[in-house]
């Protein structure tokens, strides 16, 4: 076996991961993930949140600024949007479980009290946080997945996913040993960065129409 200074230098979450208990153990238990070196300058970790009976699960990157400040995921500005969008979709938001692939913030930032700055998580990262994203499909068991742009396809389908060639379409792919079925779409941060943001709203609520009628 590999010695390691820190359970974060494995880069794997699974020694933190209860075996029962179903998601208010597994958010407990996160609580306390030292799976990686991503929980150090993370204000806490951002487990995922709604009903263990959702019939979707929707899967994001990662936690941004306002959801490490409030320990709940898509809470800021692309959760309002993507919120909106799938309830002209026909999802009502309420009823979906939403999470990341990677369960703490990572940024950069210039200086003390300056503003944070996402940066994207790494293949490594991504891949220690995994353990609590199967463990989540396992307990809820959904559906139908919406994967949120490339972060998130990556994590569930492997390094060849671009999302560009599957988005709105419905997929059938083995995850985590379970049959699924998975529509992808852009995360809907890329909206907001968009030049034509009115475009780009109108492809993301058109691929999540194609999840609205795939669960119908």
């Amino acid at each position: 076996m590999v010695r390691t200074s820190a359970p974060e230098d494995a880069y794997t979450a699974e020694p933190f991961v209860p075996e029962r208990g179903g998601l208010p153990a597994l958010r407990r238990a996160a609580a306390e993930c030292r799976g990686c070196p991503l929980h150090r300058d993370a204000t806490q970790t951002v487990f995922g949140a709604g009903s263990q009976e959702a019939r979707v699960m929707l899967v994001g990157e990662q936690p941004g600024d306002q959801e490490d400040r409030q320990g709940k995921p898509f809470v800021g500005p692309a959760g309002k949007l993507l919120d909106r969008a799938l309830a002209e979709a026909g999802i009502d938001p309420a009823e979906a479980y939403v999470t990341n692939a990677v369960k703490h913030f990572k940024f950069t930032q210039a200086e003390p009290r300056k503003r944070r700055i996402h940066k994207a998580p790494t293949l490594r990262e991504t891949t220690a946080c995994g353990p609590w994203l199967a463990a989540e499909l396992a307990v809820v068991e959904p559906e139908l997945i919406v994967v949120l742009g490339a972060t998130a396809g990556k994590a569930l389908l492997g390094s060849s996913f671009r999302v560009t060639q599957v988005r709105g379409t419905v997929l059938e792919e083995e995850i985590h040993g379970r049959a699924e079925r998975l529509v992808p779409t852009v995360h809907p941060s890329s909206v907001l960065r968009s030049d034509d943001r009115e475009a780009a709203y109108r492809g993301l609520v058109s691929d999540l129409k194609v999840a609205a009628d795939a669960l119908s």
